[in-house]
């Protein structure tokens, strides 16, 4: 399966074009067009980002599963269970330091993330459960168990901050938009790079596809398949677990009952679209950022003529339109959602 696909070319395509036509709107007159100025301006750019890094770790959750070869529709139960441990964690400790009391918390998402990755490697992998209903387990689980504990009483003080970095955000456009960010922004953009160069330029990420496209070959190869699929499945738990952790204690700085809100699907979505690879999960996520954005940038134009019902639909109609293939072929790992027996009962 080739990383730099059709799909994931045009996901990439459409954000840089999108980056160019914001370029040239608040640098040329086409700025003076309103219409331009809601589809392209700095505002709406900013606010597809901020709407796209769960997605973009989400994503990322999805594609080390999957390209081990386990189904991971639990990526929403994940992110839900990252979301009210970190905010758990920052609620307990308010009297803390601001930033040890913040980072203190995202930890205890990777690990709430890891864990309910490890119970879905179990179920799918010790258990030979079927991988969709794993993954509606821990999706039914985490919504049961975060509603039942929820304290409406508790809250969370205090949330990450942008940080600009010196020089790069004072570039016009791109500098507001991708340099001056909080940090767990920063540290999305940063894994997609380091999750695209893991997969594809490693030792780990070389056994993470052979056991995803042909697990008995690895096997003969001397790989413990089910060790690389358990490994993998926790370690996209923590990926959502972090995505979690961006909604609580960088975006929205308190927890909300079902907060996420259907994203771990539309990461699923973007992934597809992007093709299991990480740069084109990145375009995926942005495009499907851009149409939250549009909703928020309708609102402040005061544009009344289109129903809100109407453009609230906007992302999971793109959503539809994705996963459905009209953009471009796209073909899963070869082994997804198979169960593997290791020679030597391993």
């Amino acid at each position: 399966m080739s990383f730099w696909s059709r799909t994931a070319r045009v996901a990439v395509s459409l954000v840089v074009l999108m980056l160019l036509m914001a370029i040239l709107v608040e640098l040329t007159p086409l700025g003076e067009n309103k219409w331009m100025r809601v589809f392209f301006g700095v505002s709406a750019l900013n606010f597809t980002l901020r709407a796209a890094i769960p997605l973009v770790l989400g994503a990322l959750s999805g594609i080390l599963c999957e390209r081990s070869g386990i189904i991971n529709i639990g990526i929403e139960g994940m992110m839900l269970a990252g979301a009210f441990a970190g905010f758990v964690a920052k609620s307990s400790t308010n009297d803390w330091p601001l930033y040890l009391s913040l980072v203190f918390s995202v930890i205890v998402s990777l690990g709430v993330g890891g864990l309910m990755g490890l119970l879905h490697g179990m179920l799918s992998i010790r258990f030979r459960m079927d991988q969709i209903i794993s993954g509606s387990v821990i999706i039914i689980l985490a919504a049961g168990l975060t509603s039942y504990l929820f304290d409406r009483d508790a809250i969370a003080d205090g949330k990450f901050t942008p940080i600009p970095i010196p020089l790069l955000s004072e570039i016009p456009v791109i500098g507001p938009v991708l340099f001056n960010n909080p940090p767990i922004t920063y540290l999305a953009l940063l894994l997609v790079l380091v999750v695209h160069i893991a997969i594809f330029y490693t030792r780990w990420g070389l056994r993470t596809r052979a056991v995803g496209e042909h697990p008995r070959a690895a096997d003969t190869e001397g790989i413990n398949v089910n060790l690389m699929r358990y490994l993998n499945t926790m370690l996209g738990g923590m990926l959502a677990g972090l995505a979690g952790a961006y909604l609580v204690l960088e975006a929205v700085g308190q927890f909300q009952e079902g907060m996420t809100a259907g994203r771990g699907f539309i990461s699923l979505a973007a992934m597809i679209f992007g093709n299991w690879t990480p740069f084109g999960a990145l375009g995926a996520a942005t495009l499907f950022g851009y149409t939250q954005a549009l909703q928020n940038e309708f609102l402040l134009a005061g544009v009344t003529t289109i129903p809100r019902q109407f453009v609230s639909m906007l992302p999971y109609v793109v959503t539809i339109i994705a996963v459905s293939g009209l953009v471009g072929r796209v073909r899963a790992p070869a082994a997804i959602g198979r169960p593997y027996d290791t020679e030597g009962g391993r």
